[in-house]
């Protein structure tokens, strides 16, 4: 170590670095870090927005967009014989991103050309994905309208009404209460089994955790037919059951389970690994931080995956068709009789060629759209906010709850306990 003094300073002691050329110390000129500086006179560097459209982003997208349809008009209608909508739109697409791209090189370097281009495809793909989201929503209402308001729709069955008759007899609430049993019961089954199964992949790191993880991944490409037959083969052909809806909701605890375990996988890997360190230098077994720290702070996602399941499972058509059949009456037991759930009933009206038939069909399809937004209203009103954001009435439980804990903490040491109220005020008697 070398002694150096600086003046006005206290004595500091710096380690000695010797240079590998002439493995001498050079006390005159210590290494120092050097930070280059721009030259003097020169433009000062604008920095680049990012998030935002500037003005000149829009004039150039503006101006870009008027170049490459003009062109797309000139090469499909005059200098070449190409045609057809589809073709217009790709091309003029392409030439919209390489004028785009020479405009924005004129004024930004090639890190900003790139950044731009590909905020432009992007944006165009979610415009494009977003308008087919819109156009089926649309075209299945605007089919269905003229059977959606009928007030028999939501409260008679089927049972005495036939394809010929008008719009006023008959409706699809025993498709709706098939639906609404036969994902209640996979949602029984398959909830417990999805959470526990991924709170098994994140907690163990043994033989079995790989097995398992590698299992749930192939099943997760699993045809929804295969599940069909599996419960119709073990469950009425072998077991000797009849069709159900419990027979249904078996085949779509199936297809549900390895979407929620993946998903709860994915949430349960985000959880902060302080907090399982904290809770484990506190003393609590792991068990105890699984159900207190781990699964509480990632209600929020763990919420998610299973919307993410149910939406898979209301939708399945062929096992339910296998296991539960058709009915076009009321069934509430689900261990006796067909049950027929709505997606099934949309199949079978919209097969037939009555334009009351198709009519009902799209009216069901609009209601499970609808039915799937409401379940999934309800089971974010149940998940909770997000870690660290807490309602009124949450944060008023969390205060009593601590105030009890240092009342308890307190007394079993002998020290009176004084309790801070929500004004931060503490009375002094």
């Amino acid at each position: 170590m070398t002694d150096l003094l600086i003046p006005d300073e206290p004595r500091v002691e710096l380690p000695t670095i010797v240079p590998a050329e002439t493995g001498k110390v050079d006390l005159a000129q210590p290494p120092r870090t050097v930070i280059p500086r721009r030259a003097e006179g020169g433009p000062t560097p604008i920095p680049r927005p990012i998030g935002k459209t500037s003005r000149e982003d829009v004039l150039n997208m503006g101006g870009a967009a008027i170049s490459a349809l003009a062109s797309t008009w000139l090469l499909f209608g005059q200098l070449t014989p190409l045609s057809g909508r589809l073709g217009f739109v790709i091309v003029a697409f392409a030439l919209f991103l390489v004028i785009y791209a020479a405009l924005v090189s004129l004024d930004n370097d090639r890190p900003a050309v790139v950044d731009r281009v590909m905020a432009a495809t992007l944006t165009a793909l979610s415009l494009v994905a977003l308008f087919a989201l819109t156009t089926v929503i649309v075209f299945t209402f605007v089919k269905g309208w003229s059977a959606l308001f009928k007030p028999n729709l939501y409260t008679q069955d089927m049972s005495t009404t036939g394809p010929l008759d008008p719009l006023g007899k008959g409706g699809i609430a025993h498709a709706i209460v098939g639906s609404l049993i036969t994902i209640a019961l996979a949602l029984i089954l398959t909830v417990p089994l999805g959470l526990a199964c991924a709170v098994y992949l994140n907690e163990s790191r043994g033989r079995g955790a790989k097995i398992t993880r590698t299992v749930v991944t192939a099943m997760t490409a699993l045809p929804s037919i295969l599940a069909g037959l599996f419960i119709f083969a073990t469950w009425i052909l072998i077991l000797g059951f009849e069709r159900s809806g419990l027979a249904a909701s078996l085949a779509i605890s199936i297809m549900m389970l390895p979407i929620i375990i993946r998903a709860a996988d994915v949430v349960l890997r985000l959880v902060p690994g302080n907090l399982r360190e904290a809770s484990a230098a506190l003393g609590a077994p792991q068990w105890r931080t699984v159900w207190h720290v781990v699964l509480p702070t990632a209600r929020s996602g763990l919420t998610t995956s299973v919307i993410l399941g149910m939406a898979r499972g209301i939708g399945e058509t062929a096992p339910v068709l296998l296991t539960a059949g058709v009915t076009a009456s009321f069934n509430f037991n689900p261990t006796s009789g067909p049950m027929i759930t709505l997606p099934l009933a949309v199949f079978e009206f919209v097969r037939s060629p009555q334009p009351t038939q198709i009519a009902r069909g799209f009216a069901a399809a609009a209601v499970l759209m609808v039915m799937v937004l409401v379940l999934f209203v309800i089971a974010r009103v149940i998940g909770g906010r997000p870690p660290g954001h807490q309602s009124k009435r949450q944060l008023k439980r969390t205060a009593a709850r601590s105030a009890k804990d240092l009342a308890r903490f307190e007394a079993r040491a002998g020290v009176p306990a004084v309790i801070v109220p929500a004004n931060g005020e503490v009375d002094p008697t």
